[in-house]
């Protein structure tokens, strides 16, 4: 009789056993979290708890965010390629200026280049951009519209018809004009010798939280080519592990020529804008005032919406920007025929 008593107890004692993992098993299945899970949770809330936000990208930093932005004419020429200090830009305009090439305004906030270049010469409209940011602005030459602005008094900048061979070097691998290159380092002196601010408050582009990120819906885009008159073809090639477009030329990769970091970004936003040529060396008045149709591309889908100008910045009337790094392509009426998207 003991004997069966005892046998008795111990199936009671491993039925119960049991019955409290189950119970337990039921509880973590209804959200409750284990010591462990508790202890990664706090772990992923301090690691996403930040003191401060880029405002030219949305992510967060427990550095300083106030630094002041600088924009950089960078020369998109073949002779020019690779470029470098691309891939530390939080924003690029890719712009036309005379025939068919385009140039690029880099503007820089949340990350520094150690070197940019090569730096070509200024045109109204790029100043006109950079002003949106309230940019240093800096560049090596200009056109005669844009030479009246730079030294009408109310933008600094740095130029290097100025600073040629004092802050702005000339490279020995390459030819003028594709051979002017400066440092942050010296962008910083530059600062400090015409006496501008190097930090500012500047405002908070708009940007979609996590989670209207993941509900973004519109036509599939993985591949986007803007093709140009000149036969130059502009692509953006979608990674779905990276969450980035990365971008080509001619179907050449775009990368950065000292670390040969490929040129990747989260948001590409291509606005169609009147272009007119106004004089004999093919320069162009671009109206950046109006707004008019747009793609907003992200997270592997376009939408078609319009753009607008808000205090000198192009940004989507309608949408929003996914937080990180943006790429704004400029491109003149008529852009049905000019981008496509698979």
């Amino acid at each position: 009789m003991k004997k069966w008593y005892i046998i008795m107890m111990a199936i009671i004692t491993v039925l119960t056993l049991s019955a409290c993992k189950d119970t337990k098993d039921k509880v973590l299945e209804d959200g409750k979290v284990d010591k462990a899970e508790a202890s990664d949770s706090k772990k992923d809330k301090k690691e996403d708890s930040f003191s401060a936000v880029y405002p030219l990208t949305g992510l967060g930093t427990n550095e300083k965010a106030d630094q002041r932005a600088v924009a950089v004419m960078v020369n998109n020429h073949w002779n020019a390629r690779p470029q470098s200090g691309l891939h530390k830009a939080d924003i690029v305009y890719e712009v036309l200026a005379e025939g068919e090439l385009t140039r690029f305004l880099a503007i820089f906030q949340s990350e520094m280049p150690e070197v940019v270049g090569p730096v070509r010469s200024a045109r109204d409209y790029y100043i006109e951009l950079s002003q949106g940011y309230d940019s240093l602005f800096v560049a090596h030459g200009f056109s005669p519209e844009a030479k009246e602005i730079l030294y009408g008094g109310t933008v600094d900048h740095l130029n290097g018809m100025d600073y040629d061979g004092i802050l702005f070097k000339r490279a020995d691998f390459r030819k003028a004009p594709h051979n002017s290159y400066i440092t942050y380092e010296n962008i910083e002196k530059g600062m400090k010798k015409i006496g501008a601010d190097d930090s500012g408050d500047l405002d908070m582009l708009s940007f979609l939280t996590k989670k209207s990120a993941a509900d973004i819906e519109g036509t599939p885009a993985i591949d986007i080519t803007i093709s140009y008159k000149g036969g130059e073809t502009v692509g953006f090639t979608y990674s779905e592990k990276k969450k980035t477009y990365a971008r080509s030329s001619n179907n050449e990769p775009t990368i950065d020529r000292e670390t040969e970091t490929p040129i990747a970004v989260n948001n590409v936003f291509i606005v169609e804008a009147a272009h007119r040529v106004i004089d004999d060396a093919g320069r162009r008045e671009i109206n950046l005032s109006s707004g008019g149709d747009a793609i907003l591309i992200q997270n592997g889908v376009a939408q078609n919406i319009s753009w607008k100008n808000e205090n000198g910045r192009i940004v989507p009337d309608g949408g929003a920007f996914v937080p990180g790094k943006t790429w704004i392509n400029i491109v003149p009426t008529g852009m049905a025929n000019t981008v496509k998207m698979q």
